[in-house]
């Protein structure tokens, strides 16, 4: 299964927690800031329905709708595909809505200075926090359940992040986001 985010680690970190995909994804975008990073995660809904899967849902869909239409009409219910054509627009209308929302995205990016979360949401908009490591906590329920948060807390000011995430996937972050502020916090800023 797929990991519904994905990270770019500098320095301290040898081991990965992308596929070779992922890193050779990301050494071909690098970020301007990518040597002074520690760590650098970009964080995704889970969509288990690609485009490809879409078009033959779809296809199958359109294709059911016209065999019943066309046999509700040859008993002479005409005004039954009507219906059938409504149904159709519907779930297409469903799916583009939940892709849309599937555009929305987070990014994390920890140097030694500073953390910067950015919440892309579905419509474009750009909302920017940035953390101070030092003080910075990552906190989340443990055992992770279902409903429990990752929150980012500093100077009475918290952060939940990740909330489309899956537990585990929350639980995993949560594990090297602490291991990147250790890192950080360990090594100060030198100039």
């Amino acid at each position: 299964m797929p990991r519904a985010f994905t990270t770019r680690q500098q320095g301290a970190y040898p081991e990965r927690m992308t596929t070779s995909q992922d890193i050779s994804q990301a050494q071909e975008s690098p970020s301007s800031h990518d040597g002074d990073l520690l760590f650098d995660a970009e964080l995704t809904p889970h969509r288990s329905l690609s485009p490809r899967g879409f078009v033959i849902l779809m296809t199958a869909v359109c294709v059911v709708s016209f065999g019943a239409g066309l046999a509700f009409f040859l008993v002479g219910a005409w005004p039954v595909i009507g219906f059938m054509g409504a149904d159709v627009l519907l779930i297409y209308a469903a799916f583009k809505i939940n892709y849309r929302h599937g555009r929305m995205s987070e990014t994390l990016q920890l140097s030694r200075s500073r953390l910067t979360v950015k919440r892309y949401s579905h419509w474009g908009e750009v909302k920017t926090w940035e953390f101070q490591p030092y003080w910075l906590q990552v906190l989340i329920d443990d055992p992770v359940g279902p409903d429990s948060q990752l929150v980012l807390r500093s100077h009475g000011l918290a952060l939940t992040i990740g909330a489309f995430l899956a537990p585990h996937e929350r639980a995993e972050l949560a594990v090297a986001l602490k291991q990147a502020l250790t890192d950080a916090r360990s090594h100060p800023q030198t100039s």
